[in-house]
């Protein structure tokens, strides 16, 4: 009962808070009175919690909330199913859908070739592809992880900055740099990416070449051009996979240019093998506040209509 309701009630009060219910807990009974729809979802949500338990799973603040954001958006029926799904294990540290959305990701990604990832900052689109291109490697179903962005953010000023040319996209990579460490040691890493096992280059780079077993992340996808967009797709060979993400509310294309990723989705839409998974505010895994300003960014471009 103490994993269920935490130390001090913490969980308890979460659930409490959530839904218009009374919960009264004696000894190894819990009591739960009002709406019948109500009270339905709260036994729903400690069946699920009891069951994240049971798979060994601990519970805290933060899954407990993701369950019960599933629960009340009825967005899938069990949330013990989302939340004991392990996309990839790093000593000790699993990496794990948060929200329904992102379970859905991570099938889409199991089961098609090419998958596009559309949503906004902290939705995970971009580290739980790369936790899969890790497992994958480690499963040996593949031989190579290829990561790439496009490198538009800097335009024309890429030549003013000091360098090289590697120096001066590095900034465009470091997330992608970044995740990786989380994701295995730093020696493992040097090594694999010394060996070309591991790739980390900007979009240009892909030009003329053929991918073959490997799995490939395009990562900003929003600022590639319709001809690069095709361009990157058309690099895929046999026994490859391609996961592209990106937010199409954030795109830093020279006025007059149009995103690749806006037009994709209706040429691509009709082919089998390829998925487009649409991520929200909701899925955000962020600081709670991070999620806020997603959604009310949101509401505030729907009510300034097209531009």
């Amino acid at each position: 009962m103490v994993s269920l309701l935490g130390s001090r009630d913490e969980l308890l009060k979460l659930v409490e808070s959530a839904f218009e219910v009374g919960i009264l807990v004696r000894g190894n009974e819990i009591t739960v009175t009002g709406p019948e729809e109500e009270t339905r979802k709260v036994i729903h949500l400690f069946s699920e919690l009891v069951r994240l338990l049971d798979l060994g799973q601990g519970l805290d603040e933060a899954n407990v909330a993701s369950a019960i954001a599933m629960v009340q958006d009825t967005e899938h029926p069990n949330p013990s199913e989302v939340l004991s799904d392990a996309a990839l294990t790093h000593r000790g540290r699993v990496i794990r859908p948060k929200t329904a959305g992102q379970k859905r990701y991570l099938d889409a990604i199991r089961q098609n070739t090419v998958v596009f990832a559309i949503g906004p900052a902290g939705t995970g689109k971009t580290y739980l592809a790369m936790a899969m291109a890790v497992l994958a490697l480690r499963r040996k179903e593949i031989s190579r992880i290829i990561l790439t962005r496009p490198a538009v953010e800097a335009g024309e000023r890429l030549g003013f900055l000091p360098g090289t040319l590697f120096e001066k996209i590095d900034p465009y990579l470091r997330p992608l740099f970044d995740a990786l460490h989380d994701m295995m040691d730093a020696e493992q890493l040097t090594l694999l990416m010394e060996r070309g096992t591991i790739e980390v280059a900007p979009l240009a780079y892909m030009r003329g070449r053929t991918l073959n077993d490997s799995f490939i992340v395009l990562d900003e996808a929003q600022n590639t051009t319709a001809e690069q967009m095709k361009m990157f797709l058309t690099r895929l060979g046999f026994g490859s996979k391609a996961v592209v993400t990106g937010d199409i509310t954030q795109v830093d294309l020279p006025a007059g240019r149009h995103s690749g990723l806006r037009v994709v989705r209706e040429i691509l839409r009709d082919i089998d093998g390829v998925a487009f998974i649409e991520l929200t505010g909701r899925d955000v895994v962020r600081h709670r506040i991070v999620q806020e300003i997603v959604e009310a960014y949101g509401r505030y471009d729907e009510s300034q209509g097209p531009s």
